[in-house]
């Protein structure tokens, strides 16, 4: 009897030194769980990064598309293998890509801080197998073409938006205050619609807009013209080809682009004046033929004075036309003297203009236009030595219609114009004849004109099945529209052979087509 009492007594007692223990490991407290929350002060899609009260926004799309007797995105066959209709040239390009959107906003007693960027994943074939243009593409104007980089599991990163905006003030790449909301698109689905400005890709600026109610809004800022808002300076004594364009001349940034627009948004649409100055400075008098480098005698031959030009624009949107509901116009026309990167314009670099087709009397007919900002002849060379200002002007517009919820169409045109005046006509035109042979070599129908006119027009019909799932198709025309008469030896950019060459206008058409997520 002893025994089991000793044995239940210490039992007992074991389990209560058990339990003590474990009461004392356990937590005073259970730690609270911080889940995700939305963010509803920015519309859908915001929540709150944990820990913080700064909202964010993942966003973007997957794009898969194809273009046929193009380049990548539908640029038309205007220059290069493709301008040529060589056997180099790629009958198809196709590119795919993945865009990612981050965007962060956090309140604050002085407003909103918000930053943005879009970054592109992206594969594409190069457009080109010419030996001598892929040999020298990858590093063409002193960088890497990053197209180039699309090998086997290759591909590459490109960077559209990175920017800041605080009180008013935007600080980053972005879009230029001088640009409409839809930039290059008013309707279209290729990067290729020229005839105003579209810096939908972003240039590096300080941009800051005001609002002053009722809809009406101004905004002020000075861009970095450097990478985006060149086209050429033209140095007439390094040479001219057959296809009249040269490397180019300008020298290094001195200024920044300086650039506003004042904007008026409605029930009705939107109307917006826009205005821009550009610093036009050339690097020397004495370069090296065809390449423009700098040699020996460069720094101590002098240089033209430096000009500003400048551009001017006018856009419009109606919404609400009778046609159908989200139907809509948009529409802008520009000016531009000295600053044709407004006019000539994509979403990337701007085109000199090369293009081939057959003939009744010459081995082949050739059109082409070369774009610049301005063309200077030095004195020594027998010229003025002043920078002459290219004169532009454009206009582009779309009319963008809904079928029903699920079938929509755009239709959508530009023209533009490039005009060389007066001295600049006169120099060109003489280095020109002089570079091919003199009269000697020419009909007797020839004449020298290097302004030329480009006209677009096209359609694209889009189908989306579900929210957010797109296919498209765009059938675009480019025609080019050379004042140049007669025929000419030339020596065309091999493989065409040095022979007759007739001078005539050119028309080219491509099909792209395209399937688009976004999320």
């Amino acid at each position: 009897m002893k025994m089991v009492k000793s044995l239940i007594l210490g039992s007992a007692a074991g389990l209560l030194a058990l339990s003590g223990a474990q009461a004392a490991d356990l937590p005073v407290k259970a730690k609270a769980v911080e889940y995700v929350r939305i963010c509803s002060l920015y519309g859908a899609g915001f929540f709150y990064i944990p820990g913080t009260d700064t909202c964010i926004k993942l966003g973007g799309y997957l794009r898969v598309d194809t273009t046929f007797n193009g380049g990548v995105y539908g640029q038309p066959a205007w220059s290069s293998d493709l301008g040529q209709g060589n056997r180099y040239r790629d009958y198809f390009v196709s590119r795919s890509r993945m865009a990612l959107t981050v965007d962060t906003r956090t309140a604050t007693e002085y407003g909103v801080v918000r930053t943005f960027s879009q970054s592109d994943w992206q594969f594409q074939n190069n457009g080109t197998y010419n030996p001598a243009a892929t040999a020298a593409a990858p590093y063409a104007g002193g960088g890497i073409n990053s197209a180039f980089l699309s090998t086997a599991g290759g591909g590459y990163v490109a960077v559209e938006y990175i920017f800041l905006q605080f009180a008013g003030f935007t600080f980053g790449k972005s879009s230029s205050a001088y640009a409409t909301p839809w930039n290059g698109y008013p309707g279209n689905n290729n990067s290729f619609l020229l005839g105003g400005e579209d810096s939908v890709t972003g240039v590096n600026n300080i941009q800051y807009t005001a609002q002053f109610g009722n809809g009406v809004s101004g905004s002020i800022g000075l861009d970095d013209p450097t990478v985006f808002n060149r086209t050429s300076i033209f140095n007439i004594s390094v040479g001219l080809p057959a296809t009249l364009g040269t490397a180019s001349a300008y020298g290094g940034t001195h200024a920044p682009d300086i650039v506003g627009n004042i904007r008026v948004d409605q029930a009705w649409g939107l109307f917006q004046i826009s205005a821009e100055g550009h610093e036009n400075n050339a690097s020397y008098n004495i370069l090296a033929p065809a390449t423009a480098f700098p040699t020996s005698l460069s720094e101590i031959s002098g240089h033209p004075d430096t000009k500003w030009g400048g551009s001017v624009m006018a856009a419009l949107q109606i919404k609400n036309i009778p046609t159908g509901a989200g139907d809509d116009i948009k529409m802008d026309a520009t000016y531009a003297k000295g600053d044709t990167k407004n006019v000539i314009s994509t979403s990337g670099g701007s085109p000199s203009f090369a293009m081939y087709s057959g003939s009744s009397r010459a081995y082949q007919s050739v059109g082409f236009g070369a774009t610049t900002d301005a063309v200077y002849l030095p004195v020594i060379f027998g010229g003025t030595g002043n920078l002459e200002l290219t004169e532009a002007f454009g206009f582009r517009g779309a009319f963008n219609h809904n079928w029903d919820p699920y079938w929509s169409s755009s239709l959508w045109g530009s023209a533009s114009a490039v005009r060389y005046n007066g001295n600049a006509k006169l120099e060109l035109c003489g280095a020109y004849i002089a570079a091919t042979g003199g009269f000697a070599t020419k009909s007797a129908d020839f004449s020298c004109n290097p302004d030329y006119n480009v006209f677009q027009v096209g359609m694209v019909t889009r189908w989306t099945p579900v929210k957010n799932l797109t296919f498209s198709a765009e059938v675009g025309f480019f025609q080019l529209d050379q004042k140049f008469t007669g025929t000419s030896v030339l020596a065309a950019a091999a493989p065409k052979p040095t022979t007759v060459y007739e001078f005539r206008n050119q028309n080219t058409e491509y099909l792209n087509v395209r399937v688009q997520r976004n999320f």
